[in-house]
């Protein structure tokens, strides 16, 4: 059963719509159109009562009347209700209403005579593969039977997987809205609802189908110029402070970006009045870690050197060397949300070495070695320790941090790296800042293990709050994701489960998109705005650097020191930005 349907139908968590619920509620219900289908339908059921639809049409009546004078059915009374009953279920229907008097005497055509408990078995299987979502409560109001003996019944239905539980239409009164029988409303409002499995899947389809349907795609442009706003960086939408400066790394973490470039050309631009302590409290305080999380190149040289794929026969490996740079590409992570970052270096935790401390310097696997015996260490106890000057500890520091091996209680220690005045020892007075941070020296642990389906739906939900609407194409740059068939699966699963909303969002890209439902309605609200003027320009390592992959343009590296504008969304040439920036303020 788990196979074949959908986590939504499994989980009971997908908003299912009311809509949806009316149309296969209609659909389900019996469209008698003659006396032989009316038999088929007593026969499924066992017994029609008077509180059900059509039960008193002149229609239906009048097929039942023919079934009467046959001898193929009857009417029944019991406690005080007329029930239609086929002739072959006259014994189950005795066995469920013993004190039953029948109008007129059926022929013993019956087979053999059930239990109780597998007449009201029978009673109710015929009854569920007709109703959609019901309660115990209602479905006995309709049958004139008691509820616990109902909920006895669903209870074996859902032990054999035909019947699910949830809170399906949200209200029982749904039923009589949708022209189903008056029945009980629940005492609860979360009264325990019960629905086929095979209805329950069809109503999901539906929803599904009609939530695709309700957005009219947008242009790349105005996507563009939606996740300027998105993402904080256009006029009027940034944010401030310690708390927004949680919100900016939440949505941007799992992003590489040259080290030296994250403060003045990324932070910068999306928080008003940056300044660099909110972001060493969030760091100190445990909340954010930064560090290098894709592979170093010097990593797949020695993997395929060892393979043997980039060499020839007696020609020696060639290995690639670890540089200290302030370009080295860091991000940052969300210690709760850091599900999404998979293994890479397996045993390092441990303290085996891997390929990767083969394109170290001598010194660099000096402090690596110490720091997997003795831990998180500050950098005094790094340089007592290993009986090395301060300025080989700092190159042996900035090396594992270039090579995704070490980070820091604070982002402090990285600036103290990447600032050549700090290590100069350079400024006077107020503007004297201390050569190194007090925060220690530590590993950079990826490889805890999380079950893969979490890992890849923790990815999902990053990408999510990174772009709101999520289109492959603009994974163009992303570095640390699983390969998106495995995305794909993911962001399945969280639309099924009715938590994100799935469809064609952007026009011009092939491909299923997944988006946020709060990313649908802004988007859909922004197009009703006037598209704004002025420019704007951004450093071309900003994730927002998708000039030639969302929107038209030529693309440009994304190094700090390269740029890209922006004008409604669409990116504006350098000649154009230089003509223009002579009588036009550029937002920069």
């Amino acid at each position: 059963m788990r196979r074949m349907l959908p986590e939504s139908v499994l989980e009971e968590v997908g908003g299912l719509d009311p809509a949806a619920i009316a149309q296969v509620r209609e659909e389900a219900w019996p469209d008698v159109r003659d006396a032989d289908e009316l038999h088929d339908v007593l026969h499924t059921m066992v017994a029609l009562p008077e509180r059900a639809p059509n039960f008193g049409t002149a229609q239906w009546k009048y097929y039942f009347e023919r079934l009467v004078s046959e001898g193929r059915a009857a009417s029944v009374v019991s406690g005080g209700r007329v029930y239609w009953v086929a002739a072959e279920r006259a014994k189950t229907f005795s066995v469920l209403f013993p004190e039953a008097r029948f109008e007129r005497q059926l022929a013993d055509v019956e087979p053999s005579t059930l239990t109780y408990d597998e007449a009201s078995l029978s009673l109710v299987t015929g009854w569920m593969s007709h109703l959609g979502p019901v309660t115990a409560m209602q479905l006995g109001e309709i049958l004139g039977m008691a509820a616990s003996e109902i909920s006895n019944a669903l209870l074996r239905m859902e032990a054999s997987g035909t019947v699910l539980r949830g809170n399906f239409s949200g209200s029982a009164a749904e039923l009589r809205s949708a022209g189903q029988p008056r029945a009980a409303v629940p005492t609860q409002a979360t009264e325990t609802e019960w629905c086929e499995r095979r209805l329950l899947a069809r109503i999901h389809r539906l929803t599904v189908a009609t939530l695709r349907k309700q957005i009219e795609p947008v242009t790349a442009a105005q996507f563009m110029q939606w996740l300027l706003n998105w993402q904080h960086v256009a006029p009027g939408t940034q944010v401030s402070g310690e708390r927004g400066t949680l919100e900016v790394l939440r949505q941007l973490q799992g992003f590489e970006i040259p080290a030296n470039a994250w403060e003045r050309q990324v932070l910068a631009r999306r928080i008003v009045d940056y300044d660099p302590k909110w972001l060493d409290q969030l760091c100190l305080t445990g909340a954010v870690g930064w560090g290098r999380l894709s592979p170093h190149p010097a990593t797949l040289d020695y993997s395929n050197a060892s393979r043997g794929t980039e060499t020839q026969p007696g020609e020696a490996p060639r290995q690639r060397r670890v540089i200290p740079t302030s370009v080295a590409p860091i991000t940052f992570f969300i210690r709760e949300d850091a599900d999404w970052m998979t293994p890479r270096h397996p045993g390092a935790e441990q303290g085996a070495k891997t390929g990767l401390d083969n394109g170290l310097s001598h010194g660099a696997q000096i402090v690596l070695d110490f720091l997997r015996q003795r831990g998180a260490s500050f950098f005094a106890d790094i340089v007592r320790g290993t009986e090395k000057l301060k300025a080989e500890i700092e190159t042996a520091l900035w090396e594992l941090v270039a090579a995704g091996l070490v980070t820091a209680d604070g982002f402090d220690n990285l600036r103290s790296l990447i600032d050549p005045k700090r290590r100069a020892g350079q400024g006077s007075g107020r503007t004297m800042r201390p050569r190194h941070n007090a925060g220690r020296w530590a590993l950079l642990h990826t490889d805890e293990v999380v079950e893969r389906p979490r890992a890849v739906e923790a990815a999902c939900w990053m990408l999510l709050r990174r772009y709101g609407l999520v289109v492959r194409d603009v994974l163009a740059r992303e570095a640390n994701l699983p390969p998106w068939r495995e995305l794909l699966a993911g962001f399945r699963r969280l639309e099924d489960r009715g938590e994100i909303r799935g469809g064609r969002f952007v026009d011009g890209f092939l491909g299923e998109q997944f988006a946020l439902p709060v990313a649908v309605d802004s988007v859909r609200a922004m197009r009703k705005l006037d598209p704004a003027s002025g420019m704007i320009t951004l450093s071309a390592a900003d994730p927002l650097n998708l000039v030639g992959i969302l929107v038209p343009g030529e693309r440009a590296p994304a190094i700090s020191g390269n740029s890209v504008t922006f004008r409604d969304g669409r990116a504006i040439p350098v000649a154009a930005v230089a003509a223009a920036s002579g009588g036009e303020a550029v937002a920069s």
